[in-house]
């Protein structure tokens, strides 16, 4: 019996398998309009699967690519119906607690206690690194918490945004008890992947570079790009800068005067704890594995929808027990706090397929293979390469994830036995370039969580982000430079440091100037 061979497409492993995401990703920053652009790539992503434009085009597997492999496969997908779930229950939570006006009595109290507008942008900043389990919930929960706080101060959803989004996957990627750890760890074949990752960590310049880039940019008080203008307009009272609000409307159910702090402070203990215990549960702690190990082991989908849901039948208890919220207004949260959760779950929809796309295209075969040529001289100034290409690909595909799946072996053939110190660096580099990527993209499930965590337009989120993204993300590729030739962690972090709070302070300087000079 023969069998039928695997249908592979004529663009298979070519350049052409990273035009859809890039297609996608370019109109989404022209037209501002992201499902339509996110939908564009995925028919562009089929018709390039069924060999359009060339002798045996078929439009019937182009078709059932895009419907059956793609939208029903992602939203098939065990792990991504996870996620879902776990989105939607957050939402249904922020519902009940807006109902039970524990996010006003946050509010109110935070305001009292938090005076000015740094204070709450460093208090986001502050809750986003403690939030270090995983980036998904980093994103609703900081978002859900702080949203009362920075609004009052009049902080802008792009900023919140922005601080939301820099304190997930870049924390997440330098805490050893994290999803991201370990996914890490698990691509590290034939080391000892966990003590890698903890050796990877003072190399790490991408993640490193933006949390000092908040914190500066926060007390500094300045700001550039398209976000001096939403910071100028939300100091006059608009949040939102453009009149498309996805989520404007749910300000409406925050209900004052009604519940206690307690009201939002206990759901969200609540919540934490129970993702954790979901998370190593799923890693196998209660059956007698390590803490660490169970962590490493995790499965985050699960993990976080365990979690969620236990934690949404205490939080129900709770509001019922103390009769702030009773038992039919909980339930009717449920669909408010889903149509909420709409505009994140269409857009994380068409970013997986779309990744489905373009994994079937072979684009991760295409960069590994020019990867795994560089060689001899270059590798000294391997390390920056690889942060560039790890960027690039994250950028184009959406997924940190999966440019660790792609790069991180290449480096370990590459430099084990031979070179431990560059396999580390190189190994570091590859993380940073891919959460740099995941960071700027607006096919990234991370940016779109953060978007919805800070109740924000997505594509303001992605443009106003993407310029203090890419000014760290050049900082930290001169670093790796430096650091693939003096291969020490410290002299290329001091370095790049200097650089970074230089250009802020100066461009602090030049904004005053302008401002001085269109004053007289």
């Amino acid at each position: 019996m023969i069998l039928a061979a695997e249908y592979v497409p004529s663009m298979y492993a070519t350049v052409w398998a990273l035009v859809p995401p890039v297609v996608a990703i370019v109109l989404a920053l022209i037209t501002k309009e992201v499902y339509s652009s996110l939908f564009v790539g995925i028919v562009i992503g089929g018709l390039f699967y069924g060999n359009a434009f060339q002798p045996g085009f078929s439009a019937e597997r182009s078709v059932l690519h895009i419907f059956e492999d793609g939208l029903v496969g992602v939203l098939s997908d065990s792990y991504n119906v996870g996620i879902l779930i776990f989105l939607v229950v957050l939402g249904v939570m922020v519902s009940m607690m807006n109902k039970a006006g524990g996010s006003a009595a946050f509010g109110e109290w935070a305001s009292e206690h938090i005076k000015t507008r740094i204070g709450a942008q460093l208090s986001a900043i502050i809750l986003g690194v403690l939030i270090f389990i995983d980036d998904y919930f980093n994103c609703l929960t900081v978002g859900s918490v702080m949203r009362p706080v920075t609004d009052k101060h009049q902080v802008s959803r792009a900023k919140l945004a922005y601080l939301i989004d820099a304190t997930a996957a870049p924390v997440c990627i330098i805490a050893p008890i994290s999803s991201w750890a370990a996914a890490v760890t698990g691509f590290v074949k034939g080391e000892d992947g966990f003590s890698i990752f903890i050796k990877a960590i003072p190399y790490n310049y991408y993640a490193l570079f933006t949390i000092i880039a908040m914190v500066t940019l926060v007390v500094l008080q300045v700001d550039f790009g398209p976000m001096a203008k939403h910071e100028a307009n939300a100091q006059k009272g608009d949040l939102f800068t453009t009149g498309d609000r996805p989520y404007a409307e749910t300000k409406q159910d925050v209900i004052k005067g009604k519940g206690k702090v307690i009201d939002l402070v206990f759901p969200i203990l609540v919540l934490i704890i129970s993702c954790i215990i979901g998370m190593i549960y799923t890693g196998g702690f209660f059956d007698g594995t390590g803490f660490v190990d169970a962590f490493a082991g995790s499965d985050a989908s699960i993990g976080l929808m365990l979690g969620s849901f236990f934690a949404l039948i205490i939080t129900i208890c709770f509001y019922s027990i103390r009769r702030v919220l009773s038992f039919t207004d909980c339930c009717n949260s449920i669909p408010e706090g889903f149509k909420a959760m709409v505009p994140a779950i269409l857009i994380l929809t068409f970013a997986w397929t779309l990744k489905t796309m373009t994994e079937s295209l072979g684009a991760k075969e295409f960069v590994a293979g020019l990867v795994g040529g560089v060689s001899g001289p270059l590798l000294g100034l391997f390390p920056a390469i690889i942060f560039v290409v790890g960027a690039f690909l994250a950028f184009a595909t959406g997924t940190s994830w999966g440019t660790f799946g792609i790069l991180i072996p290449i480096v370990v053939n590459i430099f084990s036995g031979t070179n431990h110190t560059m396999m580390i660096i190189s190994i570091s580099a590859c993380m940073a370039g891919a959460v740099c990527g995941d960071h700027c993209s607006p096919i990234s499930d991370t940016t779109i969580m953060a978007s919805a965590g800070a109740q924000c337009n997505h594509m303001n989120h992605v443009s106003t982000q993407l310029p203090y993204a890419v000014l760290v993300a050049a900082i930290s590729c001169l670093t790796y430079i430096i650091a693939g030739f003096v291969r020490n962690p410290v002299v290329p972090f001091i370095i790049g440091v200097l650089i970074l709070i230089g250009t802020f302070v100066g461009i602090k300087y030049i904004t005053r100037t302008d401002k001085a000079n269109e004053q007289a």
